[in-house]
């Protein structure tokens, strides 16, 4: 019997699956932060942790593991290659592949060989493979590099939102009490200088607040439309670059932003940049682990995943039943 092992290794949790040839899981395991860019030692104790508690659950030594494949943040670039080959080689896992946690995202979320996905979670990524193969990464390195958005970048928004509101510069807002009551302070000038005082960091879970009051809030629908524009403007660079305007394929919507928080108010946008270049392109939330990617990836190098296999594996990692036309 073959045993795959895939990694989902994150800035706040490392996820480890493994399943036998069937699909069947046989052995699960989290852990702390997988991202190297956070910390070498950190990340390779934490993956190492969550593996081996994986193997331990299953019941089987390394050397039954057919192939791992590591979908890691932070995989980004050659730099970031020469850290992780050797961290994950001391791991003695025999065939492996390190990739981009992008990669296995965009795996998880269609049953093509070729798509996009973008990703809205504590940051943003885009991330693309075409029917030649080729890939293209846009984004993922931060606001001075080009991207705009994810939870850090739109809690800074709320944060500021609410500041201007107060200072009379933008129309008042929603936002402002729910803000208040979670950060503990009694007024908007508290809270000004409690955050510069102390040079505190602004909360990523403001950005939920986002969601919580769009309905009924300008300030709030303003945000997110930015935060949809700004991604199809990268997935319209991915999909022009890799000449993929006249393909069929889905472009998966992976992250926290995009899978539990409110799609009505950046899809449209996020769309809108899209429709026109590429008519053929699916939008469609990730309803899967994206570390079922990993497995995907790691059962089907050579002949793919068997339809039964992957069945199986979807019902078992699904985490959403949702759809978006």
């Amino acid at each position: 019997m073959n045993y795959y092992l895939g990694v989902d290794g994150g800035g706040s949790k490392t996820l480890v699956v493994l399943c036998d040839e069937s699909g069947r899981i046989v052995g699960r395991a989290a852990s702390g932060c997988g991202n190297h860019q956070l910390g070498v030692e950190l990340a390779q104790r934490n993956i190492r942790a969550a593996v081996d508690e994986a193997l331990q659950q299953a019941g089987i030594g390394k050397d039954q593991v057919a192939r791992s494949v590591f979908g890691l943040a932070g995989a980004d670039r050659e730099a970031d290659f020469r850290i992780l080959r050797p961290m994950i080689a001391e791991l003695d896992m025999g065939d492996h592949e390190i990739v981009c946690d992008t990669v296995i995202g965009l795996r998880a979320g269609t049953r093509q060989a070729h798509g996009v996905v973008v990703i809205c979670g504590s940051g943003t990524n885009c991330y693309g493979i075409n029917r030649q193969g080729e890939e293209l990464q846009v984004g993922g390195f931060g606001y001075a590099f080009g991207d705009f958005g994810g939870g850090s970048d739109l809690a800074v928004e709320v944060f500021r939102s609410v500041i201007r509101a107060w200072e009379g510069r933008e129309a008042s807002t929603l936002l402002s009490e729910p803000a208040l009551r979670m950060l503990a302070m009694a007024s908007e000038e508290e809270m000004f200088h409690h955050y510069l005082d102390h040079e505190r960091r602004i909360p990523r879970d403001l950005a939920k607040l986002l969601f919580e009051v769009a309905e009924r809030d300008e300030t709030a629908q303003t945000i997110l439309a930015r935060q949809g524009r700004e991604l199809g403007k990268a997935a319209g660079a991915v999909i022009r670059k890799l000449r993929m305007e006249n393909d069929v394929f889905d472009l998966v919507m992976a992250g926290s932003i995009l899978t539990r928080g409110d799609s009505r108010y950046i899809l449209p946008h996020l769309d809108a940049q899209i429709r026109e270049l590429a008519p053929g392109c699916e939008p469609t939330i990730l309803t899967l682990e994206p570390v079922a990617g990993a497995l995907f990836m790691a059962i089907g190098r050579e002949d793919g995943v068997d339809e039964e296999v992957y069945d199986r594996i979807y019902h078992q990692l699904s985490v959403k039943a949702a759809s978006v036309s």
